[in-house]
């Protein structure tokens, strides 16, 4: 448990800030809530007996008084293209761990390029994308894995019974299309691709009962940058069921509505991933409920494990990296249900 140690946490109120400053109140932390919203932060620190700590990513000095004292820093607030650079950079000067939930692949390349050597050097941890886009996926890879120094492919495909977008979500998607100009990405040949042609439409063999769905192929992902930075696997390759990616590309599309105590919504996720060697191809498949809730306890038991030492490696690090994937998954129950599937030969 947290022992009381005091985490600060970016962008708390937002709808996934909400959700893991619950997670690390109820793992024994204390949350620090911080954000450039003053009224919006008392609100909550008021109504959570928390302290509250207004900063901006403008004003480094408030940065600083916001993490003074405090264990780590968890980043919530998006878009990351904008705030994860200065939170890292407060990071380092307080000599604390740095994670985020960030889904941007920009912003999670940016991260991995521009701080990377700075992170080694410092002895710091550094988690980009410890969320259920970037994490999940690139632990369920790294578990499939198992003992193979390296694959020819990798991939993971995402089945959500639908999406309903945060404000965050479409704020952080609207950065990176201007950022991408147009363009989208993907990842073959151990290189990234700028592509102007319409992603592919196909078909998934989820595990039954699921089945065959129609998924968008290329629908890529941050899994997409965490999982070539410490895998030796030259394709990654992610897809996002049909109707979900409809829902979340809609202008209408309503924000999620909370169905049970928790403020999750009735969404349903399952995580499917699948990685191929020669002849040989393992799988790994997690599912569960609500993925923006589901990010909490995700980076609240990443800081758990980095905040006790139980880490491979220090620097910008991909989950599967730092962390024992299948011990880590495992450790997830109740949150996630999981199933590690043994190795078979396909033709």
């Amino acid at each position: 448990m947290g022992a009381g140690q005091m985490v600060a946490v970016v962008g708390a109120y937002g709808h996934t800030g909400r959700f893991v400053v619950a997670e690390l109140a109820a793992r024994g932390f204390v949350p620090v809530v911080s954000g450039r919203n003053a009224r919006t932060l008392q609100e909550l620190a008021g109504g959570h007996g928390l302290e509250a700590r207004v900063a901006s990513v403008d004003d480094p000095a408030s940065l600083d008084r916001a993490l003074a004292g405090t264990a780590a820093v968890i980043n919530c607030a998006g878009p990351f293209a904008s705030t994860a650079g200065p939170v890292i950079e407060a990071a380092l000067r307080a000599r604390i761990p740095y994670l985020d939930v960030a889904a941007e692949l920009e912003a999670n390349l940016d991260t991995f390029a521009h701080y990377r050597e700075r992170a080694r050097d410092a002895e710091a941890v550094i988690v980009p994308a410890m969320a259920f886009f970037g994490g999940l996926g690139d632990l369920l890879v790294t578990a499939a894995m198992g003992d193979w120094a390296e694959a020819d492919e990798a991939h993971i495909a995402y089945a959500l019974s639908d999406w309903r977008p945060t404000v965050g979500t479409r704020l952080s998607g609207a950065v990176s299309r201007e950022r991408r100009g147009g363009h989208r990405l993907r990842y073959t040949g151990g290189q990234w691709e700028r592509r102007t042609d319409a992603a592919p439409t196909l078909e998934w063999a989820f595990p039954e009962p699921m089945g065959s769905r129609p998924v968008i192929g290329e629908f890529t992902m941050a899994d997409v940058v965490t999982v070539p930075q410490h895998l030796s696997i030259p394709d990654v390759i992610t897809y996002m069921t049909a109707e979900a990616a409809r829902d979340v590309a809609a202008p209408h599309t309503p924000p999620p509505t909370a169905v049970d105590e928790r403020g999750r919504s009735n969404q349903t996720f399952l995580v499917d991933v699948v990685v191929r060697s020669g002849g040989a191809e393992r799988r790994a498949t997690a599912g569960g409920q609500d993925i923006y809730a589901v990010t909490a306890p995700l980076v609240t038991e990443a800081l758990a494990r980095v905040l006790t030492g139980r880490t491979k490696t220090v620097g910008v690090v991909s989950a599967g990296e730092v962390f024992d994937a299948p011990d880590f998954l495992r450790a997830l129950d109740p949150h996630i249900t999981l199933d590690l599937h043994p190795q078979k030969q396909h033709a």
